[in-house]
């Protein structure tokens, strides 16, 4: 359950046992995911040229090829599903792998039962530690003065808690699936149409998104009656908003199950129809973008921006350094897709200077570097 900030991976709350781990896809799953040889066979064969790119870098010395051949194997899958390959070196991928995983112990806190989905052993190991450390900061601040209540508090909670490199086999048993991917329609439309083949009819599906319309996510999948749009903010545990994103074919019965869902949670929802950004992000954007408009015309600098406004409207961080935590790459996603689908729209207009940093690859917190520099 993550903040799109942009978390990735898949969410499930099952309501009956998990499926088998370790359980082989059958013939006829391969066949729904469309792994015939004709579209299995090219993978293989690009996933090649990188393992033998990696194993060349090591020369004559010895070393064990396991992680470079488990890696490649984890890449063909990924293709196959998600459109693209995934390096664990991949700034963006890792950092937004954390954010997303951070936010899943809210509803394991809750008593739900929850399963973490992701393409490898090493990234849920990863996730599930990071969980893990969220839960003692929680813990410590919770039950500052019963250091046993705080343990049971997170052993409890970690009980509820598994996680599966198989969507298919634990989507069989779900209520409630939460998507947090990487931020691209088609990659997630392609997620939704098979997960769709294999979730139980009363199933609902649920997009965390902060920029992509959740009616054209909702009309990859047969169940639009039974999509929304929920829009958790980051760091999950901590931020108390969540967005219900409403489209023309959302039912009441499901709207009324994601309210009651987030109250268990001890979040408090509003309701919004699929709009551009939302509510929060519709108004957020346009004022970082116009913090950014006044910098680059040279009207204030970065460091008085920031300043004037948390002390005059009392925000308790800045537009420059807010865009520099939330990563300028997210921002610059969300801008463009908006100015894309309304062109003439002042507030959605891209800036050079945005542009510029994101082609440096200088990203905000995440890469060191962005309108600020960090340690």
């Amino acid at each position: 359950m993550m903040e799109e900030m942009e978390c990735r991976g898949i969410v499930f709350a099952p309501y009956g046992p998990v499926w088998k781990q370790q359980r082989k896809f059958s013939h006829t799953t391969l066949r729904h995911f469309g792994l015939g040889k004709n579209s299995l066979e090219p993978k293989i064969i690009e996933e090649l040229k990188y393992i033998k790119e990696e194993i060349q870098t090591h020369g004559k010395e010895p070393f064990n090829p396991f992680s470079i051949i488990s890696n490649g194997v984890s890449n063909i899958i990924c293709t196959l599903a998600f459109g693209r390959r995934f390096d664990y070196e991949d700034v963006e991928f890792t950092t937004l792998l954390s954010l997303m995983s951070r936010g899943l112990q809210v509803a394991a806190a809750a008593g739900h039962t929850v399963v973490l989905v992701d393409q490898t052993d090493e990234i849920l190991k990863n996730s599930k530690k990071g969980i893990e450390e969220s839960l003692k900061k929680v813990a410590k601040k919770k039950f500052a003065d019963k250091p046993e209540a705080a343990t049971q508090f997170i052993e409890s909670t970690l009980k509820n808690l598994t996680v599966s490199t198989d969507p298919v086999a634990i989507v069989h048993s779900t209520d409630l699936v939460i998507e947090a991917i990487v931020e691209n329609q088609e990659v997630k439309n392609d997620l939704f149409k098979r997960l769709d083949k294999f979730a139980p009819e009363h199933t609902i599906f649920a997009s965390n998104t902060s920029s992509l319309q959740i009616t054209q996510l909702a009309n990859s999948t047969t169940r639009q009656d039974r999509f929304s749009g929920l829009h958790f903010f980051n760091p999950v545990p901590v931020m108390k908003l969540v967005e219900i994103v409403k489209t023309p074919m959302t039912s009441q019965k499901t709207f009324e199950s994601l309210m009651d869902f987030t109250k268990v949670l001890g979040k408090t929802a509003v309701s919004c129809k699929d709009t551009p950004g939302f509510i929060v992000n519709r108004l957020l954007v346009p004022y970082l973008m116009e913090a950014v408009r006044l910098y680059e015309r040279g009207d204030a600098s970065k460091e008085d921006i920031d300043i004037a406004m948390k002390l005059g409207a009392g925000y308790p961080m800045g537009p420059i350094e807010l865009l520099d935590y939330v990563g300028l790459d997210t921002s610059k996603y969300i801008i463009d897709g908006w100015y894309m689908s309304e062109p003439d729209n002042p507030l959605f207009a891209p800036s050079p200077l945005l542009n510029k940093l994101v082609e440096e690859k200088k990203l905000g917190k995440k890469t060191g570097e962005g309108f600020y520099k960090y340690k």
